[in-house]
């Protein structure tokens, strides 16, 4: 008969995977978790190196999130594509890898991982969604190999799964809330928020912010030649050549109806009114091929306003790039006016 002691979990392992759990429900970002993640992996198995690939959906490709031992700058950029080497195996197929020390196997001639690879475990972050990503841990212990230590570690990465899942699910929602969803743009709200912040940030460190307030020019005329459908999907090709003609640190905005934002951080009033005109004038130069198979295009009208000269206030700043623009309206319309 079996001593049901020796079925028992030992106490330090409960603590550990109680931390663990503690720690993963304590946090939505995704960074924390994973660093998380891969500090109960070391206290659970002595090993020479650590990695946890996250999985890029977009291009099917892994890349390194966080990593513990080993030459650690070096793993940084990398990519691994599915099906490639140990965490590519796990991920197309969706299982553990374990390769003991006594075991030779070709997947193991990897050029990112310690300098010489005796012996692998690696496990998919699977979870109700799919795999996320792999828990890589190389040259482990050969007496921590074990099928309990193995087990656990399963327990652990299931866990992590789903914390991550959660992470992900909580960025998507907070996504959505800030996101204009005909155009794919931030919506107004959120602009409210981020000029607030970028104002006080600007004040303290006194530089100047600049905002362009962009309005389509007799959109309506779309609408009641094309109908709704048509006009909408002008404006969301309208929102994403926007995005594109800004510059990296530029946030777009949708304001409402045919109205549009881009905010210029530690711009001034001349650099915002090179930018902006450039800008203008290669959007009222593009032509969108439309679904119904029309080829169109918008003009524009533009209004600039820059703090602090213009106003230290997102009131103050909105409504001096407003008024600038209905001037543009008055006086001719596709072109811009700032201070």
């Amino acid at each position: 008969m079996t001593n049901e002691t020796e079925n028992r979990i030992p106490l330090a392992d409960l603590l550990v995977f109680h931390q663990l759990t503690r720690s993963l429900t304590s946090s939505f970002d995704l960074d924390t978790i994973l660093r998380t993640i891969l500090e109960h992996m070391e206290r659970i198995v002595e090993a020479e190196q650590w990695t946890l690939l996250m999985l890029d959906e977009a291009t099917q490709e892994l890349y390194y999130a966080i990593a513990a031992g080993g030459e650690r700058e070096a793993l940084r950029g990398l990519r691994v594509k599915v099906g490639e080497g140990v965490a590519g195996w796990v991920v197309q197929h969706g299982e553990t890898m374990i390769v003991p020390e006594s075991q030779h196997d070709p997947r193991l001639a990897i050029k990112h991982a310690p300098q010489q690879v005796r012996s692998v475990i690696a496990m998919p972050l699977r979870g109700r969604k799919g795999t996320h990503g792999v828990i890589e841990i190389f040259n482990p212990r050969a007496d921590q190999m074990t099928d309990y230590t193995i087990a656990f570690l399963h327990i652990l990465a299931d866990h992590a799964a789903i914390a991550i899942e959660n992470a992900r699910d909580v960025a998507r929602i907070q996504q959505l809330s800030i996101t204009d969803d005909c155009t794919g743009l931030y919506n107004a709200r959120h602009l409210y928020d981020v000029l607030g912040r970028e104002l006080e940030r600007c004040s303290r460190q006194g530089l100047p912010v600049s905002l362009a307030f962009l309005d389509l020019d007799r959109f309506k005329l779309v609408n009641d030649a094309h109908g709704h459908l048509v006009g909408s999907e002008l404006l969301a090709h309208t929102g994403r050549r926007l995005r594109e003609l800004s510059r990296k640190q530029d946030l777009c905005f949708r304001y409402g109806g045919d109205e549009f934002v881009v905010l210029m951080p530690e711009t001034g009033a001349q650099a915002a009114q090179t930018q902006s005109t450039r800008l203008l004038r290669t959007l009222m130069a593009t032509h969108f091929p439309m679904k119904n198979g029309l080829n169109l295009s918008v003009s524009a009208s533009l209004g600039l306003a820059t703090a602090p000269a213009d106003g230290a206030t997102v009131h103050a700043i909105i409504g001096a790039a407003d008024t600038r623009m209905y001037a543009v309206k008055i006086s001719g319309r596709g072109h811009v006016l700032g201070a």
